[in-house]
């Protein structure tokens, strides 16, 4: 079993990058084929890729999920919003509802909220709206909370982007600022759901892109919605005592049938969100030819699952086959998949990330991907002064 302490560093607070750097694509760049180590820049990374190499992006767009009231006494209340309960729970799809809505919730100084409606007043388009909150049950994380506005025809994405507030990560340890609006955001984020960035891809511009399509480098995307669970430390000493957080995916069917075209060159996810992604399609495919049609992956299915015999070519084909002969455009799913030391990839000959916290699952799944190597990696840019964490600097890791 693997013991989480083996996967300790010590990050100096200094080394956290606190705010982002002007300029996207100038953070620096731990570039690793092989054995190798190597300092570039992100700017650098369409002349770095294998030709014909296919980028898998997660196109999942952070929300200001962070709301703050004020109650008569002056005191603040915080809500952050998890996921929706109530009309719909399609994370996607609730975003478009118009009030009442129900959602899982944390609560900040809960304690100043024993009871009662709090209300919130904003403008959107020069109209007054008032939104309330009212508790409704406690839960074993967070609460219940239903929500409610004064336009009738105003949708919840539209609340939320008017009155909340942008979540970056606590460890950042200060309040979200004008920067933080933009730039904890992808440039491709597309669907609304994440309460935390895939930061892997807060260094791509334009001019990258377009310079990937220009050597032939392929790209495409998948949606993983980033919960708060992403934070979560692992407290257990022992890994399988640790229980991953449940996240929703979604792959549409001309992404499933790109990753089968090309299943024979460099397939390279950008950020450990969309390698989980990735990875569960195969764990997916492998319960739905079992008749198990849930979509759902647990985070030992990969260590308990028997799995010899089906290639990652099979699980591409059975969920294109399935998809089709079902008239359906995209898969819509849940994973808690956790890939640790031992897992065996099925997919990807390649990753782009940042640099994770100690202790934390995310370094469990680079290891997973290089090895012991991890250590002359993070000893490496520990010493030659690269930013960390969410705002900062990234590495590109190849087989």
């Amino acid at each position: 079993m693997i013991n989480i302490e083996d996967y300790n560093y010590k990050l100096p607070d200094d080394k956290i990058a606190k705010f982002p750097l002007e300029k996207r694509d100038m953070s620096k760049l731990l570039y690793k084929p092989g054995y190798k180590i190597e300092e570039r820049r992100f700017v650098d990374l369409p002349e770095l890729l294998p030709e014909n190499s296919l980028l898998l992006f997660n196109e999942t767009k952070v929300v200001n999920a962070r709301l703050v009231f004020k109650k008569s006494t002056g005191a603040s209340v915080e809500i952050f919003c998890l996921e929706p309960v109530e009309p719909e729970v399609d994370i996607q799809l609730a975003y478009q509802c118009s009030s009442p809505v129900t959602w899982k919730c944390l609560v900040g100084n809960a304690k100043r909220w024993k009871s009662g409606i709090l209300e919130k007043e904003f403008e959107i388009d020069n109209r007054k709206v008032i939104l309330f909150a009212e508790k409704l049950k406690k839960l074993s994380e967070g609460y219940l909370i239903k929500f409610s506005w004064s336009e009738n025809k105003i949708t919840f994405s539209e609340i939320i982007s008017h009155s909340g507030m942008i979540p970056i990560p606590p460890y950042l340890k200060r309040e979200a600022v004008e920067v933080d609006k933009t730039r904890y955001q992808t440039i491709y984020a597309e669907n609304e759901g994440s309460v935390a960035a895939p930061t892997a891809g807060l260094h791509f511009t334009e001019d990258i892109i377009s310079r990937l399509k220009s050597k032939n480098i392929k790209t495409d995307q998948v949606t993983l919605h980033v919960g708060a669970g992403t934070f979560k430390p692992v407290v257990s000493e022992n890994i399988a005592n640790h229980e991953m957080h449940a996240e929703k995916i979604v792959v549409g069917l001309s992404t499933l049938e790109q990753l089968y075209d090309n299943i024979s060159e460099n397939i390279i996810p950008v950020g450990t969100t969309s390698m989980r992604t990735l990875e569960s399609l195969y764990w997916i495919a492998l319960k739905l030819k079992s008749g198990d049609t849930g979509f759902v992956v647990d985070q030992w299915d990969p260590y308990e699952i028997e799995s010899e015999g089906f290639t990652s070519a099979d699980a591409l084909l059975l969920l294109i086959n399935y998809m089709r002969s079902n008239d359906l455009t995209e898969i819509k799913g849940e994973t808690r998949l956790m890939i640790a030391p031992g897992y065996e990839f099925k997919f990807v000959s390649g990753l782009i990330t940042n640099f994770h916290q100690p202790r934390s699952t995310l370094l469990l799944l680079v290891s997973a991907m290089i090895g012991e190597s991890w250590r002359d990696v993070y000893n490496y840019a520990l010493s030659h002064n690269f930013r960390f964490l969410s705002y900062g600097d990234s590495c590109l890791f190849l087989k």
